[in-house]
């Protein structure tokens, strides 16, 4: 049903990679620039497919295996989005003027464990049915 608790994770990770990244600046770099989502192609398209695989993964919840690979691969999207805001900002200090780092460097962050906390909810659903499926 879509009235579960990892709607409701799903639904902050939709929020978190869809709406949030092009409000909040990422980083600022040494000529006061600041850099949004919108600004980085790349960034943006990953944001966007974590936001469409947590999309994807309310409406699959009849097959909650498929549910739990979904959020697994959004997982996989998240680390390696958090991998480039880490190599960024590991070139952005080394510049000789200071740069800024932004709290939107941290949304992958608050997503991985979204989907962790859905996942265990998951989880917790297919024991409830294993559960009741060895009493008939």
């Amino acid at each position: 049903m879509i009235q579960r608790v990892q709607t409701l994770y799903l639904t902050g990770v939709i929020l978190l990679g869809a709406v949030l990244p092009f409000w909040v600046e990422l980083w600022t770099d040494s000529e006061a620039n600041v850099v949004f989502a919108k600004n980085e192609i790349a960034v943006s398209l990953a944001f966007y497919v974590s936001a469409v695989l947590a999309a994807l993964a309310i409406f699959k919840y009849k097959d909650r295996k498929n549910q739990f690979v979904l959020n697994r691969f959004n997982m996989i999207v998240n680390l390696f989005l958090l991998g480039f805001f880490v190599y960024r900002s590991l070139n952005l200090s080394g510049e000789t003027q200071v740069s800024e780092k932004g709290i939107g460097m941290l949304i992958p962050v608050f997503s991985i464990v979204l989907l962790v906390l859905a996942n265990r909810a998951i989880k917790r659903d297919e024991d409830l049915v294993k559960s009741v499926d060895r009493l008939r």
